[in-house]
């Protein structure tokens, strides 16, 4: 008999761990959870307030105070910030950027982890974003890790972008990428090992974003039926 269980879905930017979890959960029945869109949701509301990103005061109280739900309906999730439809506007690069720069503090994070948490404490759901296999939810059943060279994710973000009709540079984006690639790498190394020794790695580059969601969904029906919950 199977049993409905926590999968969390990490790795860096453009990895295609949102496609790849949104779809994961929709197959599974699922709640998703881009535990990320929390943290552009805090970077848009600073930046709208004009409130530094990198003051850590000021970003947890921003975070105390901010309403942040996930409305599912018609096939889609949106992200409700104050009761505002947040959910393109937290996909820009000057948001990317705050999100990343607010992710590193401490008082942030465990704001946002206790809200994460609440949310999949009965199983059933996948959650999507940093620290979900480690600091989220330590014992998931499944926790896996998407990997990609920086240019073909580079390439991914400029897709998106293009297809939502904004301007995409790519040596740009490169360099996003490797910036923040180094900023997560510091939160890492203060916060712990990342990811977990049980995580599984998978290499989405060259691959197809089908190949992807059935790799981790064939790995999500085995632990459902074979994992006993710890």
């Amino acid at each position: 008999m199977s049993r409905r269980i926590v999968v969390a879905i990490d790795g860096p930017a453009g990895s295609g761990k949102s496609t790849t979890a949104r779809e994961v959960a929709n197959r599974l029945g699922y709640l998703y959870l881009d535990t990320g869109a929390m943290y552009r949701a805090l970077g848009l509301s600073l930046l709208r307030s004009g409130r530094n990103p990198d003051d850590e005061r000021q970003a947890s109280a921003c975070a105390r105070e901010m309403e942040i739900k996930f409305d599912v309906g018609e096939g889609s999730q949106r992200i409700l910030l104050d009761g505002e439809d947040v959910t393109d506007l937290i996909r820009t690069p000057e948001v990317s950027d705050a999100a990343s720069r607010v992710a590193v503090h401490p008082q942030v994070r465990e704001v946002l982890i206790s809200l994460q948490q609440a949310m999949g404490t009965k199983g059933g759901i996948v959650l999507e974003g940093r620290d979900t296999g480690t600091v989220v939810f330590p014992k998931a059943e499944l926790k896996v890790f998407l990997v990609a060279d920086v240019d073909e994710r580079a390439r991914r973000r400029r897709d998106e972008m293009l297809a939502r009709g904004e301007d995409a540079d790519l040596r740009v984006l490169v360099r996003q990428i490797h910036e923040r690639d180094a900023r997560d790498e510091e939160t890492q190394l203060r916060s712990g090992e990342w990811p977990a020794p049980d995580t599984i790695r998978v290499d989405t580059t060259g691959m197809a974003i089908e190949d992807q969601v059935s790799q981790v969904l064939s790995l999500a029906r085995q632990r459902s039926v074979n994992t006993v919950r710890r």
